[in-house]
């Protein structure tokens, strides 16, 4: 890995995490898209070097939160019951089973355009009605353990599927961010230890590309403390849009990858 590649992984890394890190998303679903079509890493390689993405960017954002006393709860806990599991078998999934990634965005399209746009209208015209009820344990761990699967499959945080639903439930994003942040950096940790099993056994380019994910990380580490810092001095509405963009841009940028 030359220099170039390297510092345009490091820049990606720092511009991603700084926006995403504020509402508990790590920043590796718009990477993947970077990864694969600027960056040349080949498939299924890719997954396990976002995983290591996450891996060094996690502690950044989560230093900053554990400072303000906003990482530890049922909900964080909740989340990593919920999506260790779930990334194991993505990761089996990935390496024997080898899903196409138009599959992957056709369904990541059609959750997140229609949730994202639900969440913006809720946002800006909120119900005159009762508060929504706040997710019970059993669908939160349900919700987890699906997006756990996802993250070990495609090698995304998990933050970006999450943070939509959980927020839409009733549950703030001050509260969402970092037990999300948490639950992606611990399943990241376990796929990355996973395809690197595998990778021993299994045929083609399993393994991560260290360099580069270290690289992207690195950025990711600074950003995701920006971003985490950032947080407090944006009031609720101002998360939920930033939830909204972020959800929004997501499906359609799939949507759009999928339809070309």
């Amino acid at each position: 890995m030359d220099w170039s590649r390297g510092l345009l992984g490091f820049a990606a890394g720092l511009l991603i995490s700084v926006a995403t890190a504020p509402v508990g998303v790590s920043g590796a679903v718009f990477l993947l898209p970077v990864q694969v079509s600027v960056l040349g890493v080949p498939s299924p390689a890719v997954t396990p070097t976002n995983l290591l993405y996450n891996v060094v960017a996690g502690p950044g954002a989560l230093l900053r939160y554990r400072r303000a006393g906003r990482l530890a709860g049922p909900l964080t806990r909740l989340l990593v019951a919920g999506t260790l599991p779930g990334v194991v078998l993505g990761a089996l999934v990935r390496v024997f089973a080898v899903p196409g990634p138009r599959v992957f965005r056709l369904l990541v399209a059609a959750l997140l355009l229609p949730l994202g746009l639900w969440l913006g209208l809720r946002t800006v015209r909120p119900a005159p009605a009762r508060a929504p009820r706040p997710p019970s344990p059993r669908s939160i761990r349900a919700s987890a353990l699906a997006v756990g699967v996802a993250g070990g499959v495609y090698g995304i945080g998990g933050g970006s599927l999450l943070g939509p639903i959980l927020v839409g439930r009733g549950i703030p994003v001050a509260t969402v961010a970092p037990a999300a942040l948490a639950a992606t950096f611990v399943t990241s940790v376990l796929g990355a230890v996973t395809y690197a099993l595998l990778s021993l056994t299994a045929m083609g380019e399993v393994a991560p590309d260290w360099l580069l994910g270290l690289s992207c990380g690195a950025g990711g580490l600074l950003g995701g403390y920006l971003g985490a810092r950032l947080q407090p001095r944006l009031p609720e509405t101002a998360l939920r849009l930033l939830l909204v963009v972020l959800a929004t841009g997501v499906g359609a940028l799939y949507a759009v990858q999928v339809m070309g």
